[in-house]
């Protein structure tokens, strides 16, 4: 028999979950990219976001990153209605997105990239001069860095010297810093190196020992099995499935996110 997500997360019930999706829907023209979706992230909870390409899942993060304004449905954070109008309110809300392009910049340094849009300032003269407090930033940068247990040799190179694996640190350092209370990851290890992509899996793991849900989207299933408590599943739109980590494998994940299963059906297609 297959489990109800409300059996899935019977463990969590006690707690009230920090994102909480109810019946979202998104278009594009005539197209439903996010269809009538349900979703719930508890504190503490690594939740995989898996589906073939145009499954809907990135449209899904948008809209709760406030990219995308969602047509219907609702999202409640901290328990709070919330609605989105641009990014910088979600990242101001403590919701932390990470894309593939990590939205960092090539010609700055480590420090610079961490208080990139909220530069902390010196001031002279009475405040008629002021100039930006790199001191601190260096200082600040260095601190939340080895927190995360995070080596770089010299924090003055500028962000396109370093490693891919380094580049994502310092992005998610950025995330933990602001105190990001819901951390979204769009396919963290691609592109990376084997050794890298342990790194951003154990930073991840991180983050949960921190009590920071982290939503996790990735093509690259032993990833998904490696550090997530729960696995939710989209195809063409729809949320199919949710499963325990612990209890499906990747062939049975692979069947919903190419169709051949869904819960809302409960049968073979």
């Amino acid at each position: 028999m297959e489990q109800t997500a409300v059996e899935i997360k019977q463990g969590a019930q006690t707690r009230e979950p920090m994102l909480r999706v109810h019946q979202l829907v998104k278009r594009f023209g005539g197209l439903t990219a996010v269809n009538k979706v349900d979703f719930e992230v508890y504190p503490g909870e690594v939740v995989g976001l898996v589906g073939d390409n145009a499954a809907g899942k990135s449209t899904l993060i948008k809209c709760i990153s406030g990219v995308h304004q969602p047509d219907e449905g609702e999202i409640f954070f901290q328990g709070q209605r919330v609605r989105f109008s641009r990014p910088m309110e979600a990242r101001d809300a403590h919701i932390e997105t990470i894309y593939q392009d990590l939205a960092l910049a090539g010609n700055l340094n480590v420090g610079a990239n961490i208080f990139m849009g909220r530069e902390p300032q010196k001031s002279y003269l009475g405040g008629l001069i002021k100039v930006l407090d790199e001191g601190f930033m260096l200082a600040e940068s260095q601190k939340i860095m080895g927190r995360l247990g995070i080596h770089i040799p010299d924090f003055s190179q500028q962000i396109e010297t370093l490693s891919g694996g380094q580049r994502q640190a310092v992005a998610i350092a950025r995330a933990v810093y602001w105190k990001a209370q819901l951390m979204i990851m769009d396919e963290p290890t691609n592109n990376l190196g084997v050794v890298e992509q342990r790194q951003v899996l154990e930073l991840v793991q991180e983050l949960r020992q921190q009590n920071v849900p982290v939503i996790l989207i990735s093509h690259t299933l032993p990833d998904i099995f490696a550090v997530t408590d729960r696995i939710v599943v989209m195809h063409r739109g729809h949320k199919v499935t949710e499963k325990k980590t612990s209890e499906t494998d990747s062939q049975e994940i692979v069947q919903y996110m190419v169709g051949a299963l869904d819960d809302r059906r409960d049968s073979y297609l």
